[in-house]
């Protein structure tokens, strides 16, 4: 979580790096054998702003394109658990809509006679900093971000392919690949 982070255009060399907040509290001083999952945030100092965070994800060269990313808040409140999904940056020029926080699909398409994919829809790179729009700063919540690529067939749908047979009809042909971080956890 940071302070002053820039803009959704921000290209900043060390970017990540020379972040306020970016590096993981307690991974130098861990007991040996132990390792910290998620990092621990303290209020922010004005003690009511809400807590800004740099996305950037990459994509692997071996699989499909990226097609957004995704911060998933959690909370409680009257003690339920409730999460929230925020679509924070959407590939292919889109933008998330500013009342229901999600991406419009892209239309990325999977040929389901060979299981080729688009290769004109998503991104390499989508990089962004997002504000938590609904912030209390009185309620402890967590915070991480998931990835999500564009639709590739299912390994059912290619062994299928490569047996000659139909694919399962009970199974959906296609999925999405997703990649997700460790948690932020916020305490009041």
């Amino acid at each position: 979580m940071g302070g002053d982070l820039g803009g959704p255009g921000t290209r900043t060399p060390g970017a990540a790096t020379d972040a306020p907040g970016s590096r993981t509290p307690g991974a130098a001083t861990d007991a040996p054998g132990t390792r910290t999952l998620g990092a621990p945030a303290s209020p922010p100092a004005s003690g009511n702003s809400a807590p800004s965070f740099l996305i950037w994800a990459l994509r692997d060269p071996e699989n499909a394109w990226l097609q957004r990313a995704q911060v998933i808040k959690g909370c409680l409140e009257d003690g339920e658990a409730q999460e929230q999904v925020y679509d924070v940056v959407c590939s292919d020029g889109l933008e998330p809509d500013p009342e229901t926080h999600r991406c419009a699909d892209n239309g990325a398409q999977v040929n389901l006679d060979d299981c080729s994919i688009s290769r004109d829809k998503g991104a390499v790179e989508l990089r962004t900093t997002w504000t938590d729009p609904d912030f209390d700063p009185g309620a402890r919540s967590f915070y991480y971000l998931r990835v999500l690529e564009n639709p590739t067939c299912r390994w059912s749908t290619w062994d299928a392919l490569s047996l000659g047979i139909e694919p399962n009809p009970d199974l959906q042909a296609t999925h999405q690949e997703r990649a997700w971080s460790s948690p932020i956890w916020y305490t009041p």
